[in-house]
């Protein structure tokens, strides 16, 4: 007899529950999280078994775990599985039973497990991005500094010339020593970033997608490879519809009746690939491609709008140039007329 697997996870603990083809709960116990009590509850059972969980906080060793052993692993994405099973009793059993019923029912709301290159991939653009993002705070906090004191220059602050300024300001002792601790941070910062820099050229290297989507103006090395890793496999969206709509790029709809209401862009999705087609689009809409259309959206409806627009636009391109080198062998370019 055919049995199906939910799994609550949490930070510490799991529930597990398993569930029989006619569906009655066979077993429904919390244990700790590692291998070893997970497989003391589940192990025995026939390989290809399908096991749901929640993309929760630390979900990857699951999934490692499972496709390891042979488990069909289904990773469920939570805000829509609440949507469909949403109960005024909820608890860790009754939510590790539901995502086996609904696994048993084929109504589970799944999100795709990217493989662990991919996973490590995303890890590291991440982290490069939250390092740029932590020395960009610091320089914000040597601006804030300076500037309750009436200073200022147009140029760099980083600058050999701009460090010299800094260091000839007549500061108190604690807003010297913030401006000081600053910059070190900062300097700290330069070594950890150029490395992985040097990384992510050799992922770039490595990977022919990433030379073509460069063509696309506004989008370099870093911003293709946040592109290639978020989409991952290009052929789980059947079109470049699908695709925006997966990022968060599309308007909400609001319909009754007669009557339809097209709202803000929905925001759902990787917020990571939303960001970094934002920051293409910053750059591709003063390009001869994007231009006009830029500059007529932004006469009706406002800037904002306008450069979501070229970021949709950017990433349908994307969805035809990597189908295309997916459908003609990835070794092999598109060809551009």
């Amino acid at each position: 007899m055919s049995v199906y697997v939910g799994i609550d996870v949490h930070r510490k603990r799991s529930q597990v529950a398993v569930v029989t083809e006619d569906g009655k709960v066979q077993l429904n116990k919390n244990t700790v999280n590692g291998a070893e009590p997970v497989l003391r509850l589940i192990g025995d059972l026939p390989p290809g078994t399908p096991v749901a969980f929640e993309a929760a906080f630390g979900w990857s060793w699951l999934a490692e775990l499972l496709e390891g052993y042979g488990f069909e692993a289904h990773l469920v994405h939570p805000l829509r599985c609440k949507a469909i099973a949403s109960a005024r009793l909820k608890n860790d059993k009754v939510d590790a039973a539901i995502l086996a019923q609904l696994l048993r029912a084929d109504l589970l709301p799944e999100a795709w497990i990217a493989p662990p290159a991919v996973r490590q991939l995303r890890a590291l653009l991440r982290h490069r991005a939250g390092l740029v993002r932590l020395r960009t705070q610091q320089q914000n906090r040597i601006h804030a500094v300076v500037a309750d004191f009436g200073y200022d220059r147009s140029g760099s602050y980083l600058s050999g010339p701009g460090r010299g300024w800094l260091a000839g300001l007549e500061l108190p002792a604690v807003s010297r020593e913030l401006v000081t601790d600053a910059l070190a941070v900062i300097d700290g910062l330069v070594p950890l970033i150029e490395r992985i820099d040097g990384e992510l050229r050799q992922h770039a290297k490595a990977d022919p997608r990433v030379k073509v989507l460069t063509e696309l103006p506004g989008v370099g090395q870093f911003t293709a490879l946040v592109m290639l890793a978020e989409i991952g496999d290009i052929t789980r969206f059947p079109s470049a519809r699908k695709l925006a709509s997966w990022a968060g790029l599309t308007p909400t709809v609001r319909g009754s009746d007669l009557h339809v209401r097209h709202g803000h862009i929905s925001k759902q999705g990787s917020a990571w690939l939303r960001w970094v087609m934002n920051q293409a689009a910053q750059t591709a809409k003063r390009s001869p491609e994007f231009a006009a259309t830029y500059s007529g959206i932004a006469k009706r409806r406002g800037k904002k709008i306008a450069t979501i627009a070229i970021s949709r636009k950017l990433l349908t391109r994307a969805w035809h140039l990597l189908s295309e080198m997916q459908a003609a062998g990835a070794d092999e370019p598109p060809r551009r007329s």
